[in-house]
């Protein structure tokens, strides 16, 4: 519940970010809206979209880019300051569309070209940017290279951009490596010749339907290029890069070592991926305005995570050591150093995040005994208490709201969604179900449509006349958590998202700059940012005295005899100077 006294607790402080649009000429013929801020990225909101399970607009069961746009007003109520698009390119979708196999078009279950450009200026001229995802580590074997290499045989150019190799052993039945695969089973599959013999291998990191591109051939590095600026130049704002650490790999294809040095690993975190971002990084600085570089970066070491963000290289990355970390004061805070350690050297502002399409919705991990973000926690049957994982998510959703740098949103994060785990067996389609053998529930749980309004599904996802359900099933429970229901209930998760972001908006404290530790119990977290806001967490068993303040800005739990309950966060306001004492301060560069 918001405990704020009212709409007074949310007063207006001081506009942090005003934005502004103009119209400027774009590197493409045409004029195109362009919001104005060049340090946007740094403090953004950014709403992440799954348009397949975002809003369907034509009936059919999935999501479209119709069905965005219809829904911007919502978004803009909501406060964000960019969207960001899963692939929304034509796809066979053996991996939800990261599986691509044409990157200058929309996939036509969603729309059209024309389309997304209209979402893009329609999203525009409400100051909402547009970033989209790009998967340059691999591409759909049914890309139009990959038939190519398939058609032309070993030995020829066009194999050459992908990763053929004869196999080992007698006959070359076995795989060139025995290299780990991201998503259970081999990676490395083999090709059968037009005799039907078997042929080459081909190396995919991922499924066999994603085989990946070989970064040292001039085609590959043209072609990511030349999308780059397709995309540009429709006005998109930036680009997330998939799987970022993972496109070079080490030509003498050797084993992985046990203990690999940094920049020993054979496909991960090569040094040779430097020299790609900053070729991509000089294309995006030549476009009006800034456009970002967000990489998906998953390393355990600090110091080579930091060196993707140098000026000259990627803008910000993923921060994913937040989400994984458990309910647990000690571990949160030491992410939040981590995270904020690594990032100063090189001036990059830290990304806060607690779920995305690929990890269970914080609801429901924050539900059960081990709450970090793991394998086993993913487990379908593991016991999970939703009331907590309810009342801890709001807490966390402050917490996240409050540290320095940006914030992203996954899509039904802000309304509270816990992960459906009963999916029939026929209806799943995540790949890492099945090539897991059933034993990972895989990410469709994340997934299924949001619910918009109404008391029986599809809830709104699709419109009244629609015949064909949506793509997964919801759940019958969800009618107590559309965004009609959640709007109005002042109490609600989507109303909670909505004053927050109000007040990260108007703050001029939040967002990037300032922070800085309290002294604080050890099940307790309390931080400042700036002069005159401060937050307290509360992960304790019992509730605690809120600290001197002038008044509450918003808590993600009502205030019982004017203590904040376990499991909860207060934004607070204090008087100028009170912020003096801390015990660590991290200042941006």
């Amino acid at each position: 519940m918001v405990a704020n006294a009212g709409d007074s607790g949310c007063r207006t402080i001081g506009l942090l970010r005003r934005v502004r649009a103009v119209t400027l000429p774009a590197a493409s013929p045409d004029r195109r809206t362009v919001v104005s801020d060049d340090l946007w990225w740094r403090s953004a909101v950014i709403y992440q979209v799954y348009v397949r399970s975002f809003s369907d607009a034509n009936g059919d069961g999935t999501g479209d880019l119709a069905g965005v746009r219809g829904r911007l007003g919502y978004l803009k109520q909501l406060g964000v300051d960019a969207l960001w698009f899963n692939p929304w390119y034509p796809s066979p979708l053996a991996d939800g569309g990261y599986d691509v196999s044409d990157y200058r078009s929309i996939h036509p279950s969603f729309g059209t070209l024309g389309e997304a450009e209209a979402l893009i200026q329609d999203a525009l001229a409400l100051g909402i940017r547009t970033i989209i995802d790009v998967v340059p580590n691999h591409v759909s074997d049914q890309h139009p290279w990959f038939q190519a290499a398939l058609a032309a045989g070993p030995g020829s150019p066009e194999r050459e951009r992908f990763w053929f190799r004869p196999g080992r052993g007698i006959d070359g039945n076995e795989p060139p490596t025995r290299w780990p695969s991201n998503f259970a089973g081999d990676t490395w599959t083999r090709t059968v010749n037009p005799d039907g013999t078997p042929g080459e291998w081909y190396l995919h990191l991922f499924t066999p339907e994603q085989p990946d591109l070989n970064w040292t051939h001039p085609d590959v590095h043209r072609e990511h290029e030349e999308i780059l600026k397709f995309w540009f130049d429709r006005g998109v704002a930036g680009v997330r890069i998939d799987s970022a650490a993972l496109l070079v790999k080490d030509e003498t294809l050797p084993e992985v070592p046990q203990n690999p040095a940094p920049g020993e690993h054979p496909n991960t975190d090569r040094d040779e991926l430097h020299d790609i971002y900053r070729s991509w990084r000089a294309i995006a600085d030549s476009y009006e305005g800034t456009r970002v570089l967000v990489g998906e970066i998953w390393l355990p070491d600090v110091d080579r995570f930091a060196r993707y963000l140098r000026p000259d290289e990627l803008h910000t990355a993923f921060n994913f050591d937040f989400l994984a970390r458990a309910w647990n004061a000690a571990e949160l805070r030491e992410s939040i150093d981590i995270t904020l350690t690594a990032h100063a050297p090189v001036g990059a502002p830290s990304t806060w995040v607690l779920s995305n399409h690929d990890v269970t919705r914080p609801v429901t991990r924050y539900g059960r005994e081990d709450t970090t973000f793991a394998f086993a926690t993913k487990r379908a049957d593991t016991p999970t208490d939703l009331t907590v994982g309810f009342r801890r998510s709001r807490a966390a959703a402050l917490i996240t709201a409050a540290l320095p740098g940006s914030l992203y949103i996954y899509q039904g994060d802000e309304l509270g969604l816990p992960e459906v785990e009963d999916i029939p067996v026929t209806l799943r389609q995540d790949p890492m179900h099945f090539r897991s053998l059933g034993v990972d529930p895989g990410r469709d749980g994340c997934r299924v449509p949001l619910p918009w309004s109404g008391d029986d599904a599809p809830f709104g996802f699709s419109p009244d006349s629609a015949q064909v359900p949506p793509w997964l099933p919801q759940p019958a429970e969800w009618r107590g958590l559309t965004a009609e229901a959640q709007q109005a209930d002042p109490s609600s998760m989507l109303r909670l998202y909505q004053s927050a972001l109000r007040i990260r908006s108007d703050d001029p404290d939040l967002g990037d700059g300032r922070f800085a530790w309290l002294p604080g119990a050890a099940d307790v977290l309390i931080f400042s940012r700036g002069e005159r806001f401060l937050l307290i967490a509360n992960l304790a068993a019992e509730p605690i005295a809120l600290p001197d303040h002038e008044y509450v800005l918003l808590t993600s739990e009502p205030l019982v005899d004017r203590l904040l309950p376990s499991d909860s966060t207060a934004w607070l306001q204090v008087s100028a100077g009170a912020n003096e004492n801390s015990d660590r301060a991290h200042h941006p560069a």
